[in-house]
């Protein structure tokens, strides 16, 4: 016996927390009743409907791990209300369809780079999860020149709605501007390597505006050790890669 919202993962239904969802909005049942949040349920021996449609363990699809450059304007989610790409928008038909796939955590819509996505629960889960905390890498350009005193108060913590920050990894890799943001606004500017073992709504963000060095470009270049670019792989903004299996272990380890 297996809580059901585990189960629908595990099956490339859904996520384990959109499966709560679908849960609690009722459009699951067993054995012809509508099923409650908590419930368990035996695969072999139930009868699992989700929105009318019979869930067969044995219709599992194969577990996929891709990872995603995503471009701006694309949301890290499955469907939006507002009508907005989303990323799953940018995988082949073949992936859209019966696989189950869905991000793991999200970037938001303006900013880029390095996003997972899978069909297993369990591992999307796990991820997700504050206590596993997994290492993220970002590139962030922030208006201004930022001294130091203020990059180790944003190293030590900053407090964000009453709680503070985990510790995190800052470096300067750039200061002023080139390529396309070589306007009059952005000349002075600093382009920082953020590392962060925790996820908050938009904390990068957040954090820099609360410093007084909003950022103007976020780029998530890798997760863990997962990197977006390979020495023999580059991928485009709008491209995907599957994880290798070295990289696929690692997440498993987690």
């Amino acid at each position: 016996m297996e809580r059901l919202q585990k189960l629908l993962s595990q099956w490339g239904v859904a996520s384990r927390r959109h499966a709560e969802e679908m849960i609690q909005a009722g459009q699951v049942r067993v054995n012809g009743e509508i099923a409650h949040l908590g419930q368990k349920a035996d695969p072999l021996s139930d009868r699992i409907e989700v929105n009318g449609k019979l869930i067969k363990s044995t219709n599992r699809p194969e577990q996929i791990y891709l990872l995603l450059n995503k471009p701006a304007g694309t949301v890290s989610t499955c469907s939006d209300p507002q009508g907005r790409p989303t990323v799953l928008h940018l995988l082949p038909a073949s992936l859209q369809r019966g696989q189950g796939i869905y991000p793991v955590g999200r970037l938001d819509a303006d900013s880029t780079g390095a996003l997972l996505l899978t069909n297993d629960g369990d591992l999307a889960f796990r991820l997700i999860h504050p206590r596993h905390s997994v290492p993220k890498t970002y590139q962030v350009w922030v208006e201004g020149q930022p001294p130091e005193n203020i990059l180790q108060m944003w190293r030590e913590g900053v407090i964000l709605e009453g709680k503070k920050t985990l510790p995190c990894q800052i470096r300067v890799l750039e200061t002023g501007s080139n390529g396309n943001m070589a306007t009059p606004r952005y000349r002075d500017r600093t382009l920082l390597e953020v590392i962060l073992k925790e996820g908050r709504n938009r904390q990068i963000r957040r954090v820099a505006e609360q410093l007084g060095y909003p950022v103007i470009q976020l780029h998530r270049t890798a997760i863990g050790p997962i990197q977006l670019q390979l020495p023999k792989q580059r991928l485009l903004p709008g491209e995907y890669r599957y994880l290798t299996n070295v990289e696929i272990n690692f997440l498993q380890s987690r």
